[in-house]
């Protein structure tokens, strides 16, 4: 079962949100000094605007999430593009991958490693056996009708499959294809807009009212 690294095109993501927020704070230092000599009112326009623009970014965020945070606590993501694992892990499904011992391992317990045949394809099968003293694994996807030809040596081994979820990785795949940065970019960049909005409204009402 092929799979497809997530890391980078997420981060480059999060790049975008934090930026956003960067102009946003700067805009609000530049523009946002508001007048302390008289009672501000609440505008709706701004309120609508500035809520929106939370909204937005809030949605990207959230999206980011699970992403990112578990890269912290040492897992490795990736999505699922094949079905030898169905159907214990579907296709388009998102795995997470920690780095266990591989002297650890058990029987029946699923693992990620590099196919031997190309070393950049990364694989997720099912243990058969784990022998410590040849420093290998026999697997087989629980699809496949056989093990698979060749055995794993432990230097191919990435780690111990901890979770899987599915559909999320279909919808990671589509968040950090070409079309899903460039539509998370559009959404920071509608919400910095709408806080800027906001904070010209407020900032125009605030003159307005000033008896100076």
């Amino acid at each position: 079962m092929r799979m497809r690294h997530l890391f980078f095109g997420i981060y480059r993501g999060l790049w975008l949100i934090f930026m956003g927020n960067s102009i946003i704070k700067e805009i609000d230092n530049i523009t946002g000094k508001r007048g302390k000599c008289f009672e501000q009112k609440k505008n709706t326009g701004a309120v609508v605007c500035s809520t929106l623009g939370t909204a937005f970014l809030i949605i990207v965020i959230v999206a980011c999430l699970p992403l990112t945070v578990p890269r912290v606590f040492g897992y490795n993501i990736y999505t699922v593009i094949s079905g030898s694992m169905e159907p214990a892990i579907p296709t388009g499904s998102l795995v997470y991958v920690k780095t266990v011992p591989a002297e650890e391992i058990k029987e029946k317990e699923i693992i990620a490693f590099y196919g031997a045949m190309d070393g950049e394809a990364i694989i997720t099968h099912r243990v058969v056996a784990n022998s410590e003293i040849m420093g290998e694994f026999i697997t087989k996807g629980d699809a496949n009708k056989t093990n698979d030809m060749n055995p794993i040596p432990y230097a191919n081994y990435i780690g111990k499959v901890e979770l899987s979820v599915p559909v999320l990785g279909a919808v990671a795949q589509t968040f950090t294809s070409t079309a899903g940065k460039a539509a998370a970019a559009s959404l920071v960049g509608v919400a910095v807009l709408l806080e800027v909005l906001a904070t010209v409204l407020r900032r125009k009402e605030n003159k307005g009212d000033s008896p100076f």
